[in-house]
């Protein structure tokens, strides 16, 4: 009899609860299967399971890989090493199933066959786990996505059966007792994008659990706690319970606010019973939510409960008695919140920090929440992974259920509410399109970004007439870095950490970061200088950091600084609260203190550069100095195309000579050019469909320029002092200022 010893891993996101064991070709031929045959999986029991090929990247690595309701049948757990053999399946005449002990249902009328439907052709041994998923029609409404474990009670006959039309499924309400595997709950399955976390989060938890022995030969003991910690909404407490469904050991939950009481003594005493239980049940879990609630800094609260459950927590988790095999699981997104005695090793040994996940383990999340929906052809998953910079699991999965809100709002029309059934014809129609996951973007919004967000206009580089010379800079310290990250590599050199825009008003510097932060497809934080002023001592430079912090989070980001002159004037100037020189200094210590800034780019905007402190105009903070001056004749021709492109023009308007009249005007004048020409033309005749020459002319007179010689004059001189050298004669003169006459 031919067999093999593979070793188990986890489930493709998209097989979860379908009862598929993925083989590499060389172990099909090996075991003379295809695609489609059955298996018998041997682990601590027997199960069995429907073959099918593995992706290219598992080839010729010894795996199986096989979803958590196989693995419990199985009795096995990831990475142990499972026997698998070609199986002779018989054809089922009979089938029982039954809930599991704690979970008690109702089944509606067509139950059975809706559930035979969902598990036909799949092989089934007795006191198996069959997952049946439930949808929105179900007899048994859990959410949808989610399956619901039902044991096989008994089969006729014994062995490894196949069920096909001819089985008869019956489906008993009682829960069965003597059925010791508790199917559902959260497996390794449902948690998408924390491949190394949940290795190590495994290592710390299930190797001390199953094999003590490891620990004893190497001398050491096992360890103690894991805390998780990072931004909400990432799967911190998911990762918690999946651990505790696969270790299969008993699991105690607390959530932090619970156990605080009114009682003198009461509160410590229920940490007290809970570490007891565990300890009498064990191997167990212990796990702690929102760990910042019950173990505060001590010398930060006032309450004196706090004190002692903190106090409490540190006896029990390294007190002189012996806590056996309870490992404690603790969550939190406030970490520096935490009492530093409980972060030392012997207490929490491990911190795990489980971050905004990258556009690989976005898309396998996507994966998961879609599993149960039926999507159209035209929704590119790598594609709305790729959207979605800065999205925790929770975010995703908020989007993929306003995806199918939307979807249903089409179909509503269609339905009668009145009605008890909906048409089956109409449900099987119903699926999610690509516009209803364009909708769902639009609505929401990162977590993470939520005080910061702003929402992007879409505008482009074809949206920035002329310019050509600033444009090519700015893509290429801003665009280059965070979209082609390589070049810089291979060169050996940083990217550049800022860069300032300055130039005179209505050139287009604001448009340009706009347009930079929309085509590098990054997250994007505007701060308007003055809303960071704060009068309260520490909370302007607070605030910067908060920006700072978030935009790591979220990386890739661009933060961007409107009006930089009135956040970082040059120090010294000032008198009174020197809230301006706490501000520079902070932002001196975000732009190259000792953090890493990531894949963050900061662009500044400013009129007035010679206003801004020498310090932040250096190398390594905004390296690149792009002056935006006023547009030539081609510049102000592209921008007159800009501004006109949806208006009636009349055949005899010229735009380049138009261009060619208009020196000294900036983007913003020739936008209002624009405008008071259409407006021209229809106080002329309200009912008039195009905008002639002389409206244009008329408009001219109308509009005057922004740039005039003293402005030019101060902004090349302002130009020839930032180019090399001239920074040094700026300093000694105290940054010297040119008021405008």
């Amino acid at each position: 009899m031919n067999e093999v010893q593979l070793e188990v891993a986890k489930a493709y996101p998209n097989d979860s609860g379908r009862g598929i064991a993925r083989l590499d070709p060389d172990t099909l031929l090996h075991l003379k299967l295809s695609p489609g045959d059955i298996i018998e999986i041997e682990g601590g029991e027997t199960t069995a399971a429907k073959v099918w090929r593995a992706d290219r990247q598992d080839w010729n690595t010894d795996t199986v890989r096989i979803d958590g309701f196989t693995r419990q049948n199985a009795d096995v757990g990831i990475g142990e090493r499972v026997t698998i053999r070609k199986a002779e399946a018989k054809k089922a005449n009979r089938l029982v199933l039954a809930p599991p002990e704690e979970a008690s249902v109702q089944f509606g009328s067509d139950a059975a066959g809706m559930v035979k439907r969902q598990i036909l052709k799949r092989p089934v041994v007795e006191r198996d786990i069959v997952p049946v998923m439930s949808s929105t029609n179900h007899p048994f409404m859990r959410s949808p996505g989610q399956a619901i474990p039902l044991i096989a009670v008994e089969t006729d006959p014994g062995g490894v059966v196949l069920i096909t039309e001819d089985t008869e499924v019956e489906l008993r309400e009682e829960p069965i007792s003597g059925f010791e595997k508790t199917g559902g709950g959260i497996t390794y399955e449902d948690i998408g994008g924390l491949q190394n976390e949940i290795q190590r989060v495994r290592e710390m938890v299930e190797l001390p659990m199953k094999h003590p022995q490891i620990f004893k030969k190497l001398g050491i003991e096992p360890p103690q706690g894991v805390l998780l910690h990072g931004p909400p909404g990432t799967g911190k407490t998911l990762l918690a319970k999946a651990v505790a469904n696969e270790t299969s050991a008993s699991f105690f939950s607390i959530a932090g606010p619970e156990i605080i009481s009114k009682y003198y003594g009461e509160s410590e005493q229920q940490l007290r019973e809970i570490f007891e239980d565990a300890k009498e049940e064990s191997p167990a879990i212990i796990f702690i939510d929102e760990l910042d609630s019950i173990a505060p800094k001590r010398e930060d609260v006032t309450g004196e409960v706090e004190r002692r459950v903190v106090a409490q927590l540190l006896t029990m988790m390294d007190g002189l008695e012996t806590r056996g095999q309870v490992i404690v699981i603790a969550a939190t997104n406030r970490v520096d919140s935490v009492d530093p005695a409980l972060r030392r090793p012997g207490r929490f040994d491990r911190e795990i920090e489980i971050g905004v996940p990258d556009e690989v383990g976005r898309k396998e999340i996507l994966q998961i929440h879609t599993r149960g929906m039926p999507l159209s052809d035209d929704v590119s998953l790598d594609h709305l992974a790729d959207e979605t910079h800065g999205f925790v699991g929770a975010d995703i999965e908020s989007l993929t259920k306003e995806a199918a809100m939307k979807a249903l709002r089409r179909y509503l029309p269609e339905i009668d509410l009145d009605e008890e059934d909906i048409p089956p014809s109409l449900i099987d129609r119903m699926i999610v399109k690509r516009e209803d996951f364009g909708g769902a973007l639009a609505e929401v919004e990162p977590s993470a970004m939520r005080e910061v967000l702003v929402e992007l206009p879409k505008i482009s580089w074809d949206d920035v007439g002329g310019l050509e010379d600033a444009k090519q800079q700015v893509k290429e310290s801003v665009e280059w870095p965070l979209s082609d990250p390589d070049k810089f590599d291979r060169m050996g050199i940083e990217p550049p950490k800022g860069v300032l825009l300055y130039g005179p008003p209505g050139t287009g510097k604001t448009l340009m970061a706009k347009a930079v932060a929309n085509e590098t497809n990054a997250n994007f934080i505007s701060v308007r200088g003055p809303q960071l002023l704060s009068k309260w001592v520490g909370e302007s430079e607070k605030a910067i950091r908060q920006t700072f912090r978030k935009a790591r989070q979220v990386s890739p980001t661009v933060i961007f600084f409107d009006e930089l002159d009135s956040l970082a004037p040059s120090r010294g100037q000032e008198v009174g609260n020197n809230v301006s020189e706490r501000v520079v200094n902070q932002l001196l210590t975000e732009l190259d203190g000792l953090e890493e800034m990531g894949d963050v780019m900061v662009i500044g905007a400013t009129n007035r550069p010679d206003m801004i402190d020498p310090a932040l105009i250096r190398s390594g903070r905004f390296d690149r100095l792009v002056m935006i001056g006023e547009p030539s004749a081609e510049g102000r021709e592209q921008i007159l195309k800009i501004h006109t492109q949806d208006s009636p023009l009349a055949p005899d308007v010229s735009l380049r000579e138009i261009a060619e009249i208009t020196e000294g005007y900036v983007g913003s004048d020739l936008q209002s050019i624009a405008r008071e020409a259409a407006i021209e033309a229809l106080r002329e005749d309200p009912d008039a469909d195009e905008v002639e020459m002389r409206h244009f002319r008329k408009a001219m007179e109308n509009v005057r320029p922004t740039i005039n010689e003293d402005i030019m004059d101060y902004y090349e001189q302002m130009e020839d002092r930032f180019r090399g050298g001239a920074r040094d004669q700026f300093a000694e003169r105290g940054g010297g200022r040119i008021g405008f006459q």
